[in-house]
């Protein structure tokens, strides 16, 4: 598909010059002459200037129909919740074990154990950053 074929046919369809297009968006009438042509290429931000001064929608630029095409159905992608470390399968029973004996801790203990792992952490990050 050429963008400057589907700029003419629409602009002719519209019966509008390239005079009218030009005081509708700006753009030099010498430009709209070479996209018609095929010697330049606009950006998609003209492409919105020129469909906002046409009074058509976008998509027309990429789509011959009368609407919109149907989307593809496509899988659907993993939330947040997928993807986090203890969401599922054997992380998931770790951490919900990990939580049990947690809670029959009591608050002194839950501090302590909570201050190493934030040590072992803030290690394990210096380790990995030096030997990169």
């Amino acid at each position: 598909m050429i963008i400057g074929d589907r700029l003419r046919d629409m602009r002719e369809q519209k019966k509008l010059s390239q005079g009218d297009i030009e005081k509708r968006t700006g753009l030099l009438r010498c430009y709209i002459s070479r996209v018609e042509n095929g010697h330049t290429v606009p950006a998609i931000e003209t492409l919105e200037k020129l469909a906002r001064a046409m009074e058509i929608p976008m998509y027309q630029w990429f789509y011959d129909g009368d609407e919109p095409p149907q989307l593809p159905n496509l899988p659907k992608r993993k939330s947040s919740d997928d993807i986090a470390w203890g969401s599922s399968g054997k992380d998931a029973r770790y951490l919900s074990k990990l939580r049990r004996l947690l809670g029959r801790t009591d608050e002194g203990d839950r501090k302590l154990l909570l201050y190493m792992a934030q040590k072992m952490a803030v290690t394990k990050s210096r380790r990995v950053g030096t030997s990169n």
